[in-house]
């Protein structure tokens, strides 16, 4: 099994480099900078609960009447990530899911949340996904990412979920962007404080404990089915490019000089 995922590895890992050393990160020099990435990158934040959660809805019952569900080993692994990312806790020690406190941090920085609002609350009218697109403006890039995203979701296919989530959602990215908000101005750094904790409890949490139950739980699914595996490791591939395709659509903005979008 060691093998197997140390081929996925090797497969995907220009692609993990190519995201790893994107040119956005060294356009990213202000708070206004980090402002416009924060609009485009909401919307991953978001579409990664609605992964986690189709996944949950795969391998525990989530209707009533209730019955079990696959195996106890991977309804734990889930539940267990579940809890974290959505009930964890903020720097006041108050319960809230990642997505809600990345809004508090775009909030604190000063970053518009008025897409991203009306993008969820028209989805929560039952509206499609392009309809929601459409009334919130939201950035091509990162219609581009969430769409892909759900058509990843609509496939239906548990180990394919599992490895997107496990592999293809970039763990690398918090280190990077502390280390850029270390690099500015006290004032500025009192504005992204929020921001920072986010990102501090991601390093905590997600690319420790959560890593390691992921990787167990894609390991479950996947077992020795060679399909499965290349199925997998061809969706991973996919899903890193469409993080490319976010960053380029970030810096394209950056490079424009436009620090608010419409």
């Amino acid at each position: 099994m060691k093998d197997r995922f140390v081929q996925l590895r090797s497969e995907i890992e220009t692609l993990r480099q190519e995201i790893i050393h994107h040119s956005v990160y060294r356009k990213i020099k202000t708070a206004d900078d980090i402002k416009v990435f924060m609009q485009y990158h909401v919307y991953a934040v978001w579409d990664f609960m609605s992964l986690l959660k189709s996944l949950q809805n795969h391998l525990t019952c989530t209707t009533v009447p209730w019955f079990p569900t696959g195996s106890a080993e991977t309804r734990f692994l889930i539940n267990e990530i579940v809890v974290g990312e959505e009930s964890d806790v903020d720097m006041n020690g108050q319960r809230i899911s990642h997505f809600e406190l990345y809004l508090k941090a775009m909030v604190q920085a000063g970053a518009p949340i008025a897409a991203i609002n009306e993008f969820v609350k028209t989805l929560k009218e039952e509206s499609t996904l392009q309809e929601a697109f459409d009334a919130s403006s939201a950035p091509p890039a990162a219609a581009g990412f969430v769409r892909h995203t759900f058509e990843i979701i609509d496939m239906n296919k548990p180990h394919v979920l599992a490895a997107v989530f496990t592999f293809g959602r970039e763990d690398l990215i918090p280190n990077m962007f502390l280390s850029i908000i270390n690099d500015l101005g006290a004032e500025w750094q009192e504005s992204l404080s929020v921001f920072k904790y986010y990102l501090e409890r991601h390093i905590e949490v997600d690319g420790d404990h959560h890593s390691h139950l992921a990787m167990a739980m894609t390991e479950e699914l996947l077992g020795n089915d060679s399909e499965k595996w290349a199925e997998a490791t061809e969706a991973v591939k996919s899903s890193l490019k469409q993080r490319i395709a976010l960053w380029d659509g970030v810096l394209e903005r950056l490079n424009q000089g436009a620090h608010q979008l419409a």
